[in-house]
């Protein structure tokens, strides 16, 4: 007997799409079929749940964010990022250590997984981060909870630059994903030191910024951590691929059966530097927006399956703390509450189809760190599913924003879809009324690893 079937869905999952319905039985899907389910099926069901055509997507996981908890919860906190994320379909996160403090160590790990149980709204892990210092800790991390072991190339909070090669060949060695923002330091110095010394004693312009974080710095340290990790056999993540050139050292084809994957930002398939002079520091990340030519062959890399997965690098910041020139501003934005319409709104402009999205957004990450039960519709897998409407607009205004910064470089931004509800677990966790969105109670869980 099904606690809820969801009807006259456009199910669009593995490849396929077509009009169908799914059964859920407590918080785990328990059939998925084509067209109507039987009398006997509807009769037994506590609920039915008519979605009218719209689309029924499986709940997208996002290997990348910073909820800035600890330490750093005026920005943001697992709680509100988390709902910004459920409204966005993304009912499960992996967020990043470069907190305060960072976390470099199983207690650490332990006390934001306490935190993530009392406060978030949706399925959460937590990557434990790589100093040159922390191995120990690193050995006694249970990886059947924890997606791998983030590495920073470039410069990062706290002690999190990993600049030892004795260290870095251990964690290498490993077994465990190793996932790396890569950008090479000395590089970004060199180029940080010119512009500064070009435009003094006046501010460096925004536009500068991917001339101080240059391509040649991505290009340089992403291809010695690739030939790093041919030489010891890693699974290798490259985060953020933000360069034409970058995407022309991957490989296409299944994420399982690659050793070197890479992921790919929403704001780098979106935004250009031509954009800098428009929105300032609103659109400064690490690594840097880049060129419109870098922008269009990120593109074709997600259409032919060089790039593996899509994130957002969710990094909120108060607004004071983006004010400044390209040397100074924080650099980072919120993107977790839209990221989905972002790729929604770029298949429906022919860039690739919506299974692509589906494909990217929630099976790939799922597979890729072999996340358990979840990042598919199908029977005996928990129900996180998203429900879209494909013929009503969204448009980001200050006021329907989640994020606890208060602002986005999307806003005023009109999109093609419109998110209308979110499950979790089984639940109806989240939809969007004419009053305005609406939050129920519902469980969520920490990721599992296998």
């Amino acid at each position: 007997m099904p606690d809820l079937i969801v009807i006259n869905a456009q199910i669009i999952n593995e490849g396929s799409q077509y009009k169908g319905y799914v059964a859920v039985d407590g918080e785990f899907i328990s059939s998925v079929g084509h067209g109507m389910p039987s009398d006997e099926m509807l009769a037994s069901a506590t609920r039915i749940f008519d979605i009218g055509g719209k689309y029924l997507l499986p709940g997208c996981i996002d290997d990348q964010v910073h909820f800035r908890e600890p330490g750093l919860t005026r920005k943001g906190d697992i709680a509100t990022e988390s709902r910004a994320a459920l409204a966005g379909g993304v009912t499960s996160f992996m967020d990043m250590p470069n907190v305060n403090p960072p976390t470099v160590t199983v207690d650490r790990l332990k006390e934001k997984m306490h935190r993530a149980e009392m406060t978030s709204a949706v399925n959460y892990s937590f990557w434990i981060g790589a100093s040159n210092d922390n191995i120990d800790e690193i050995k006694k991390t249970d990886f059947s909870y924890v997606p791998g072991i983030k590495v920073f190339l470039g410069a990062s909070t706290g002690n999190m630059l990993v600049n030892s090669e004795e260290v870095l060949e251990v964690i290498f060695r490993g077994p465990s994903i190793v996932a790396v923002h890569s950008e090479e330091e000395s590089v970004i110095k060199k180029n940080a030191e010119y512009y500064r010394m070009k435009y003094f004693p006046q501010p460096v312009p925004m536009e500068c910024h991917p001339l101080i974080r240059t391509r040649e710095a991505c290009v340089e340290s992403t291809d010695k951590a690739i030939g790093r990790a041919h030489r010891f056999g890693t699974r290798l993540l490259v985060l953020h691929i933000s360069t034409k050139d970058e995407a022309k050292l991957l490989e296409s084809g299944d994420p399982i059966g690659k050793k070197i994957n890479s992921e790919v930002c929403v704001h780098h398939l979106w935004f250009t530097d031509e954009d800098y002079s428009l929105l300032g520091a609103k659109i400064k990340w690490n690594p840097a927006v880049k060129s419109r030519d870098d922008r269009d062959e990120l593109r074709r890399a997600v259409a032919d399956g060089r790039v593996d997965i899509i994130a957002t690098d969710h990094a909120p910041h108060l607004p004071e703390e983006k004010e400044g020139d390209a040397l100074h501003a924080a650099s980072g934005g919120p993107l977790v509450q839209h990221s989905l319409l972002m790729m929604l709104q770029l298949a429906r402009e022919g860039y690739w189809d919506i299974s692509k999205v589906v494909d990217m957004m929630a099976h790939r990450p799922a597979r890729l760190f072999g996340v358990k039960d979840r990042g598919f519709i199908r029977s005996g897998y928990y129900a996180d599913m998203i429900v879209v409407n494909p013929d009503a607009e969204t448009e980001v205004t200050k006021e329907s924003l989640l994020y606890k910064c208060g602002w986005s470089p999307l806003e005023g931004t009109v999109f093609s879809h419109r998110i209308e509800q979110v499950f979790v677990n089984g639940a109806l966790a989240y939809e969007q009324t004419p009053d305005g969105y609406v939050f129920h109670p519902h469980q969520v869980y920490p990721l599992r690893f296998i």
